[in-house]
């Protein structure tokens, strides 16, 4: 059996991922390891990964620890397993766009997010609002 060192292929076997190929990044302790799909490549997010949920194959990727998307994919590429576990690469602007941090909202944007909850809130605070009955005379 395989064991599971930084760089071995596993594939998932629970959760909305399962059934999917990941690379072990980093053993965590003896229950967790950070795995990654990549996640333009096979769809899973840099995440922590129970042990007992991965099915390790008998590949292995030679990546260091913690190492990044591209690298991964370049790994994938070099060992011959995009073709041998059906995976298509990933263009080059999309792994680009992937590696790109997440834009910080500028202060007007927050602003106008925060205005919109608020509306929102008020509308279900009417809607909740028990009706009066008109009184006959």
């Amino acid at each position: 059996m395989a064991t599971l060192e930084v760089g071995r292929v596993c594939v998932k076997t629970a959760g909305r991922e399962a059934g999917r190929y990941c690379v072990i990044l980093k053993s965590m302790d003896e229950n967790f390891v950070l795995v990654t799909g990549p996640r333009v490549l096979t769809g899973i997010k840099r995440r922590r990964c129970n042990v007992e949920h991965l099915e390790p194959t008998q590949y292995s990727l030679k990546i260091k620890e913690d190492a990044g998307d591209k690298e991964v994919i370049d790994a994938y590429e070099k060992s011959g397993l995009l073709a041998k576990l059906g995976l298509a690469k990933p263009s080059p602007e999309v792994v680009k766009e992937a590696e790109k941090p997440k834009k910080k909202l500028a202060k007007e944007e927050k602003k106008e997010i925060k205005e919109k909850k608020v509306e929102k809130e008020e509308k279900k605070q009417k809607a909740k609002a028990p009706k009066k009955k008109s009184e006959k005379k």
